[in-house]
């Protein structure tokens, strides 16, 4: 599960996305995006240290963008490459936000939702210590099966920052799509699903 804290985030997380987006090879759009967001859900980390998050945001009239992101309470070794930025959660402290794609936990939790057929966690919010369940802005559904063997995605050995974004580690390639409407290649894929968007395909699985 993912336990979310009602607080606030200075700058938030659509402020360093605004901030990152016109770094990236793959976006097309004004130099100041002022994105909006278009749905989100999370993956849940095991360990329970890293916040794992999926969200969808548009820029203007322009096409639906997947920016998955991770939060941690301390630098990801390595990580510069991926840092979106840090940020100050009311409640966590200092958090350092990273591309998710460069993130190990990320890289781990999407392999094995594409190829068990998993989906999103499920999302509680903490209120006056009480834990109440909310239901999540998008759908993400694999399309592996149910109780496949997931070996340990392990270190990033190859990666593209380009649209799909391409991940190779030593068990397993991984594509994340940014621009969203493209078809997947035929493969073990993850559907994401929201309020007034069609099921588009959002990333892509294989064991090596």
């Amino acid at each position: 599960m993912a336990l979310l804290y009602r607080a606030e985030i200075q700058p938030t997380k659509l402020e360093l996305i605004d901030s990152w987006l016109p770094t990236r090879s793959w976006y097309q759009g004004p130099a100041e995006p002022g994105v909006r967001r278009v749905a989100a859900c999370r993956f849940d980390d095991p360990d329970g240290e890293v916040g794992v998050e999926t969200i969808l945001v548009q820029a203007g009239d322009g096409p639906v963008l997947h920016v998955p992101l991770t939060y941690r309470g301390a630098p990801l070794d390595g990580g510069e490459p991926w840092l979106v930025g840090t940020t100050e959660h009311s409640v966590l402290g200092k958090r350092w936000v990273y591309d998710a794609t460069g993130d190990p936990v990320y890289l781990q939790a999407l392999a094995t939702a594409i190829l068990t057929g998993g989906g999103e966690a499920d999302e509680f919010v903490d209120v006056d210590g009480r834990q109440e369940k909310r239901a999540p802005a998008m759908s993400l559904h694999g399309s592996g099966a149910p109780g496949t063997a997931v070996p340990a995605v392990g270190a990033i050995e190859q990666t593209t920052d380009g649209d799909p974004t391409r991940i190779t580690t030593a068990t397993a390639g991984l594509v994340v799509h940014r621009v969203l409407g493209s078809a997947g290649s035929g493969g073990f894929t993850l559907t994401g699903a929201w309020d007034g968007g069609s099921p588009t395909t959002l990333a892509e699985a294989t064991l090596r």
